[in-house]
């Protein structure tokens, strides 16, 4: 029977850490299911979706200890399941560029939750705006959306909501 854990690590950036994590999870018999890694200052965060048997789950737990210990790399694991299928929820990716300012993922993620809109997906980005160097801001969200939800008048709502906080953005069904 497939069992999963979820694990979070984090650590100074260097070259072959991608290698370390995903080869200590292949030599225990585990196969990643999914995975979000990325640069975060100067350290390197990686979260991952692991499944296994018990006993490659079980061998994957003593090996990244023993990774943890031995590299210096912050490593968290926890026992979880596969995320049921929600027939219920109809799934809309959102795509918001602005200026850079404070408070943006918390305006954004509490319009969704005050709607019982659940969050599947959440990345950010800054960057300098290409021509004039303003400082710029990106979410990109994946949010699953209850089918009781009338869709055009959560579509306004959400842009009435963008326009208020002078935010270019985009709600629409994930298409694949």
């Amino acid at each position: 029977m497939k069992q999963f854990i979820a694990i979070s690590a984090i650590g100074n950036d260097r070259i072959g850490l991608v290698h370390d994590l995903s080869r200590t999870v292949a030599d225990c018999g585990g196969s990643i299911s999914e995975s979000r890694m990325t640069a975060l200052g100067a350290d390197f965060a990686m979260l991952a979706l692991v499944s296994g048997n018990w006993h490659s789950i079980a061998r994957i737990e003593t090996e990244l200890n023993k990774l943890a210990e031995t590299s210096g790399i912050s490593i968290q694991v926890r026992r979880t399941a596969e995320r049921p299928v929600r027939e219920d929820m109809v799934p809309y990716s959102v795509d918001v560029v602005c200026l850079d300012q404070a408070g943006i993922v918390a305006a954004l993620s509490g319009f969704f939750s005050s709607r019982g809109i659940d969050i599947g997906e959440l990345s950010t980005r800054s960057y300098a705006a290409a021509h004039t160097g303003a400082p710029m801001f990106s979410v990109y969200m994946n949010v699953n959306v209850p089918s009781r939800i009338h869709v055009g008048s959560l579509r306004e709502e959400f842009m009435d909501f963008c326009d208020q906080m002078n935010l270019d953005a985009i709600l629409e069904p994930v298409k694949s």
